[in-house]
């Protein structure tokens, strides 16, 4: 056998796997079912109404006026001209402007009367289920910087995701499988990866991308007359070759870092194709959640996997569905990403709680801000809006969310929260709160002070909280 030195070794021995593995660096003795290390479960700092969290991200921007808040003020309005002033967010919002009806129309479902659009067909079945935010705001116009601060509560980048965040403050349920899993869409948001990131957080916290199309994971499987014993060999000469080194250069955590992501994928090989094999669910199961259906297969086999997921002991999973920039033909454009979701959301919630998952798992549906009353793209006429960081809806379900209600409100245009008004900060503290987490305490000494998700403090929205 030809000499292989040290570094070939890792390269050969992360042939399968490792680049998934490498995104959760879990740590563990391989018979475990419960992590140790680095990701070993943690205590809660309060008590906890969630221990899973499911975060449905909706890029681009959705529009509350056409989804779950409506502004009958603006029939009385549309298409008539003004010219806004003072101060704007960008330039798309100066210059003369039209305010736009909703070309959708709103009814009330359930005992709480929550109104809805009335494209979302399914998503209404649910509606006592469901606790709607309208007061929550942002400080950015822009799609990058209003993506990382809706998952990083910061507006630059580099800081940890709330996904992250969790993962750092609870550790994993499953030593086999990643605490943090990410569903992208074929592109990446806007933003890219630093929106699932471990910022200035140790690698072992980052989120582990799953591949939207095909195969979740490439290389599941070992390569042809690899056997499960000559991998752990081969992973026990390569860690005690790498104790021999840490004892030389124990300043290189980086190299034990990726050595553990190995053992993680040794280990995912066994629990991660029964997490992803659809085949197992029932035929009625993946009609309801439109897997099959053109419209809805990618979302429903995302919402599909979530729950198999959760069910496993994934921490937070986050998954991503495009498209929502709607500056004009909102009523085609919103139309089509809301027939994307309603029905594999819907089935979600309702599978989740035909299981008994959904008082233990937050789900929570947002995008990076709502968009505004007005428009000036075509004089109006092809009903489509800008973006708008001052008023938008994001709804909860499970998880200890206040089910039934709608906390906070905008004006009547749509253009401002002026009841129960958060900035997402305090956003990001409740959604903690409710998985047992105190953001004042959940901190990371970095650059010569101690971090939080929230930045500086924030307030829980008790509001929200049943």
């Amino acid at each position: 056998m030809p000499h292989m030195n040290r570094r070939e070794s890792m390269f050969r021995i992360g042939t399968s796997l490792g680049s998934v593995a490498f995104a959760s660096l879990l740590a563990g003795d391989t018979k475990a079912t419960e992590s140790v290390g680095p990701l070993a479960p943690k205590p809660v700092h309060i008590p906890a109404k969630a221990k899973n969290c499911i975060f449905l991200t909706m890029t681009g921007g959705p529009s509350h006026i056409d989804t779950f808040d409506p502004k009958p003020k603006l029939k009385d309005l549309h298409l008539k001209e003004f010219t806004r002033s003072g101060e704007t967010k960008s330039a798309m919002e100066s210059g003369k402007r039209y305010y736009v009806q909703s070309p959708f129309s709103f009814h009330q479902h359930g005992d709480s009367g929550a109104p809805m659009a009335d494209n979302w067909q399914h998503l209404a079945r649910v509606a006592d289920d469901l606790c709607f935010f309208r007061g929550c705001q942002v400080d950015s116009v822009n799609h990058p910087t209003a993506m990382y601060q809706m998952n990083c509560g910061n507006r630059f980048g580099g800081d940890p995701a709330v996904g992250a965040w969790v993962t750092y403050g609870l550790g994993s349920e499953n030593a086999n499988l990643p605490g943090y899993v990410v569903l992208p869409e074929v592109s990446d948001p806007q933003g890219g990866t630093p929106n699932w990131g471990n910022g200035y957080l140790p690698a072992f916290y980052q989120g582990t991308p799953l591949r939207p199309t095909g195969s979740p994971i490439l290389n599941l499987a070992p390569p042809p007359g690899v056997t499960a014993r000559r991998q752990r060999n081969n992973l026990d000469l390569l860690k005690s070759m790498n104790e021999r080194h840490s004892a030389l250069h124990p300043q290189h955590d980086e190299l034990a870092a990726r050595l553990e992501s190995y053992e993680l994928a040794f280990r995912m090989q066994t629990e991660i194709p029964d997490a992803i094999d659809m085949s197992e669910e029932s035929q009625k199961t993946l009609e309801a959640y439109g897997v099959g259906q053109s419209a809805t297969d990618a979302f429903g086999r995302k919402c599909l996997l979530a729950r198999k997921l959760v069910e496993k002991g994934v921490r937070f999973v986050q998954l991503y569905n495009g498209g929502w920039d709607s500056h004009d033909y909102i009523e085609r454009a919103h139309g089509n990403r809301v027939q994307s979701v309603d029905q594999p959301v819907a089935a979600l919630i309702e599978d989740l709680k035909a299981r008994n998952l959904l008082d233990s798992t937050l789900v929570v549906w947002c995008g990076e801000f709502g968009r505004t009353p007005d428009n000036g793209v075509r004089g109006g006429v092809a009903y489509g809006r800008d973006h708008n960081p001052d008023a938008m809806t994001i709804w909860l379900a499970g998880g200890g969310s206040n089910a039934g209600h709608t906390i906070g409100a905008t004006d009547e245009t749509g253009m401002t929260a002026v009841e129960d008004v958060h900035h997402v900060r305090d956003f990001h503290v409740t959604l903690l709160r409710l998985l047992g987490l105190d953001d004042n305490k959940l901190t990371y000494y970095h650059a010569g002070r101690f971090k939080q998700l929230s930045q500086f403090g924030g307030k829980v929205i008790d509001k929200l909280i049943a």
